[in-house]
């Protein structure tokens, strides 16, 4: 067996005491905190990180459950408002944009997630600075300085995937461009 296969092994059979004090410490850590190397190299590597100037790692945390919209401060509520707040993200997208908001001269390459707990849930980002050079004199990184802002516009794997963009053929008739957009087109033919 290859390194990688090992450490994908080791890691499937963490111990609950390892897990146990990995999140005790995190939970005391920064929401988002830029870490010296991957917790897990194996799933890193797979997904394009390079250990080289100008690649790194961002862990995340997330809070776990609903979302709600704040309380309005005056005037009266509509009869139909509530509290809960629907953003049709999931948590890796989510953690994905706010470190794309901390580190505003990066682009995010791909994530993983590296634990959760009740209250939490914990991903690593592989973040590229798109201005360093040795990124663009890299034919594998290179392409990430033309595509901006590719967390907020869905081009991440996580926002595919939620969107139901890994599929093709049949059942996925209604998924392009979009679910919006193809409901937009079936009223129109309804009326």
């Amino acid at each position: 067996m290859a390194l990688y296969k090992y450490l994908r092994k080791h890691w499937q059979s963490d111990s609950n005491d390892l897990e146990r004090q990995r999140m005790i410490r995190w939970r005391s850590e920064p929401v988002t905190l830029k870490i010296d190397y991957p917790t897990r190299l194996d799933r890193a590597r797979s997904l394009g990180y390079k250990a080289k100037e100008g690649v790194f790692i961002v862990r995340q945390r997330v809070p776990r459950g609903g979302h709600r919209k704040p309380f309005p401060s005056g005037g009266r509520r509509s009869a139909k408002w509530t509290t809960r707040k629907s953003l049709m993200l999931n948590y890796r997208t989510i953690a994905e944009q706010r470190a794309a908001d901390q580190y505003v001269n990066c682009e995010v390459l791909n994530s993983y997630e590296v634990g959760k707990d009740g209250q939490s849930v914990w991903y690593e980002i592989i973040m590229v600075d798109v201005s360093h050079p040795a990124i663009t004199s890299d034919p594998h990184f290179r392409w990430l300085a033309e595509s901006r802002g590719r967390p907020f516009r869905g081009l991440t794997s996580s926002a595919k995937k939620s969107r139901g963009l890994r599929h093709k053929g049949m059942g996925a008739e209604h998924l392009r461009p979009s679910r919006t957009a193809n409901k937009k087109r079936r009223l129109l033919q309804q009326k």
